[in-house]
């Protein structure tokens, strides 16, 4: 299966797989306009890699700013019907000041979307 297959294969997952993610941003309670960048699946690079257990092929997705320069997250699905996702936040929580940001991730399978925001405690 060449690249294009994978994405068009993948593509109503991933939509939910971005809206998850999305959805875990907006529950942490960011003011309008604060998060200026939601994963979008159309608006991923996309690569195959191959999985060194199976042999077969992963589609991988990335992300990047919007200078095109740093990596903001990555999509894969891998060859045995799972994914992992996560995409950078990297702000400090608006409800808890103690509490960074420091992304959002997802992982399961089509049937059951898990995700969770990654937070980490600021040292006094």
């Amino acid at each position: 299966m060449d690249l294009s297959a994978h994405i068009t294969k993948h593509h109503y997952l991933a939509e939910c797989i971005c809206q998850r993610l999305s959805e875990e941003i907006n529950k942490l309670g960011f003011p309008p306009g604060e998060i200026k960048h939601y994963p979008h699946y159309d608006e991923a690079s996309y690569v195959l890699i191959k999985d060194p257990y199976t042999g077969e092929h992963n589609l991988t997705c990335y992300w990047y700013d919007e200078f095109k320069k740093l990596r903001i997250g990555r999509l894969q699905f891998n060859s045995d019907g799972t994914f992992y996702a996560e995409y950078d936040v990297i702000k400090t929580h608006p409800g808890k000041s103690k509490w960074f940001v420091e992304g959002v991730t997802a992982w399961g399978k089509a049937e059951n979307i898990k995700a969770e925001a990654k937070l980490l405690q600021i040292p006094d």
